[in-house]
């Protein structure tokens, strides 16, 4: 659990420079990146929460071999499932409040019994283990994007970090 925190914190770094973008990255802003991101740690966890262990039934994946083995997601290999796109207005104060309702659902993670499960679209069922494993590459994951907009953004035209 500790990764996901380290991780949460590096996110919270990154707000400042919520409206930055650089297409020749992504096609989203700061701001979408880590709201996507929350949206997705606060969708699993939910999951986790109220699976039924009973109803877990393992099967072989080779994606979910390849990816939790290489601790990796290419870029541009999927699409985000429409509940975690993220919609309407995103600035610096719903960034914050979303942060911090990540961190108590994060906490709620360390009572989990092992054998809960979350559905994954690509991976199939996967229990508690695997799909922490899975947040900490899928964070990652967009932290080195938000990451290369502000690398590449900053290096092309200084733009100023969000103030809003």
């Amino acid at each position: 659990m500790n990764n996901l925190y380290k991780l949460l914190k590096q996110r919270e770094g990154k707000i400042s420079f919520c409206e930055t973008s650089n297409q020749i990255i992504s096609q989203a802003n700061v701001a979408w990146h880590i709201e996507h991101s929350l949206l997705t740690l606060n969708g699993i966890t939910d999951f986790l929460i109220k699976s039924d262990t009973k109803d877990y039934k393992w099967k072989f994946n080779f994606v979910r071999i390849v990816v939790l083995t290489m601790k990796r997601i290419p870029r541009g290999s999927a699409k985000a499932p429409k509940v975690v796109q993220p919609q309407g207005n995103i600035n610096k104060n719903t960034l914050v409040t979303h942060l911090s309702m990540t961190r108590n659902k994060i906490k709620a993670l360390e009572s989990l019994s092992k054998d809960k499960y979350f559905q994954h679209p690509f991976f199939g069922k996967i229990k508690l283990k695997q799909t922490i494993n899975f947040l900490e590459i899928h964070t990652k994951h967009h932290l080195d994007i938000i990451e290369d907009i502000i690398k590449n953004t900053q290096t092309e035209n200084n733009e100023p970090p969000c103030l809003a």
